[in-house]
């Protein structure tokens, strides 16, 4: 497939079928699980404090906990989106359902922390499963290219505005259940899509799909495991050894893996997707919308719980508005992108979102709501509208037979894009963090409480308890300016490289639309 940069057809197009009701009932049960999922990915950060009293996890086995999940999501999203080509679509959603519900259960009653480890992981290679075959389903239900955008609308939605919404369902649960409870919730859903996925989704796959290169697989495995594992470790640790070894590595298998897709006949993967500019674009504009998104989710629960002093639940609240705007943003692309080209309104998406990081960057210690919420809806608006339009040209770009290694390809950037914004903006903010706290300490601390205090804001909290009281007063109020100093430094970050993107996105897609001449038949 080579470049396309116009909207010029390779053939003329057949007849387009339009969906009905039948196909819409469809839409509904595959935007639900994606729903569920993407609460999935936040809904865990606020059952960490019951569930470490409950299994008394190390502190390495903790981290475990959180990440293994979205490690496991983003390997695999893309060799099981190429699988669905392969076996069937709908076959490899169904069966990812039941890996999904039984990974759950396990989740929500495992005795210890191993168990939970493995549990994670387990939901990370169902949701695999799931996330693909739902965006290339739609991609082969949905003929029309206007409804096709509608239907991608309302399932980035519910992909967007789940992740805001997770805190918010954690807290409610954690009122009145036990930590488990959080994994429950997806019993019930995954057991609807099983009772009514075979009647509504139809079955679709490539019809000349080619053998399945078992080479291949685990060299594309390796190379997505190795470079997200090195950004969360990034995130973590800092920009050392460690991260940057794993980054190289991943790098040097990527390239292995692409040498061996140009030798084979019936590639894995066909790279051409990549050198198409509309393409590869919209993958970079959904790296930097989620980039945006994880870099205000990664410090805003600290701030209003522990600056602000409020509860998990009101922290939860205090993002809903990110959820909002990101879902009126991914529902307001239909109407968009019918009356101008698709570079200025990715462009105009993301430019919302720098705006909203610049808004954020003004909050201070006294936590002035309506700063807060407005800064995090224009974010979540911005993110949705360009995302959604993204997702849009990634699968409309991608022949038929490929849909469901497009959509890998499309998922597997969300999970990058997230990795990278906590590795890159978390370093900044913590770097930040630390010299103010060093610049500002009061002289009388101990040299053991400094160096405590300068690592995490929650660490700062910890130390400031065990002094007494006048002094830990004081540590207490440098920590809290120092760390909104850092928040506010490291959004103002964020926002100048979610503007670069808009402006590269715009200028790269200035001319193109997405129309029906776009999707290759």
């Amino acid at each position: 497939m080579s470049s396309v940069r116009s909207a010029a057809p390779a053939s003329p197009p057949g007849p387009v079928r339009r969906a009905g009701p039948r196909q819409w009932w469809a839409l509904v049960a595959l935007t639900v699980p994606v729903l569920l999922m993407s609460i999935d990915l936040t809904v865990l950060s606020m059952a960490v404090p019951a569930l470490s009293t409950d299994l008394a996890p190390t502190a390495s086995q903790l981290l475990w906990i959180i990440d293994v999940y979205g490690v496991f999501l983003a390997g695999l999203l893309i060799l099981m989106g190429s699988l669905g080509d392969r076996i069937g679509r709908r076959r490899l959603l169904l069966t990812g359902a039941v890996a999904f519900g039984a990974a759950s259960l396990l989740a929500a009653f495992a005795w210890n922390a191993e168990v939970l480890i493995l549990a994670r992981a387990l939901l990370g290679l169902g949701g695999a499963t799931l996330m693909p075959s739902t965006l290339s389903l739609i991609r082969n239900i949905f003929e029309d290219p206007a409804q096709r955008r509608r239907a991608i609308s309302v399932w980035a939605a519910a992909f967007a505005g789940g992740a805001g919404l997770g805190p918010v369902v954690g807290g409610l649960l954690l009122e009145h259940f036990w930590w488990g409870s959080v994994f429950l919730i997806n019993l019930p859903v995954m057991a609807l899509l099983l009772a009514v996925g075979p009647f509504l989704l139809p079955e679709s796959r490539d019809p000349r799909p080619g053998p399945f290169d078992l080479l291949s697989a685990a060299l594309l495995i390796g190379a997505v495991l190795a470079v997200v594992f090195g950004f969360k470790e990034a995130g973590k640790l800092g920009w050392g050894v460690q991260p940057a070894a794993w980054l190289a590595g991943g790098t040097l298998v990527a390239a292995l893996f692409a040498a061996r897709q140009r030798r084979l006949a019936q590639p894995l993967i066909d790279l051409a997707l990549l050198r198409s500019l509309p393409f590869g674009v919209a993958v970079l504009t959904n790296i930097a919308g989620v980039f945006a998104m994880t870099g205000m989710l990664y410090f805003f629960p600290q701030y209003v719980q522990i600056v602000l002093g409020r509860s998990a639940l009101e922290a939860g609240l205090w993002a809903l508005p990110l959820a909002t705007g990101a879902i009126i943003g991914s529902l307001t692309v239909p109407a968009l992108a019918r009356r101008f080209p698709a570079g200025l309104v990715i462009g105009l998406g993301l430019a919302l979102a720098s705006s909203g990081y610049l808004l954020l960057s003004l909050l201070d210690t006294d936590g002035v709501a309506a700063l807060a919420f407005a800064g995090g809806a224009l974010l979540g608006g911005g993110v949705g509208l360009a995302n959604t339009l993204a997702n849009d040209v990634i699968v409309s770009a991608a022949p038929p037979g490929r849909a469901g290694a497009a959509a890998g390809i499309s998922e597997t950037a969300y999970e990058l894009g997230g990795a990278m914004g906590t590795a890159v903006l978390g370093s900044v903010g913590a770097q930040v963090y630390a010299s103010r706290v060093l610049a500002d300490l009061p002289a009388q601390t101990p040299p053991e409480a400094a160096g405590a205090a300068t690592q995490t804001l929650a660490a700062a909290e910890r130390v400031a308890a065990s002094l007494p009281p006048a002094q830990g007063r004081e540590l207490l109020g440098t920590a809290h300016s120092a760390f909104v100093d850092a928040m506010s430094q490291t959004f103002l970050t964020g926002g100048l490289i979610v503007a670069a993107a808009a402006a590269a996105a715009a200028l790269a897609l200035r001319t193109y639309r997405v129309t029906a001449a776009t999707a290759t038949h």
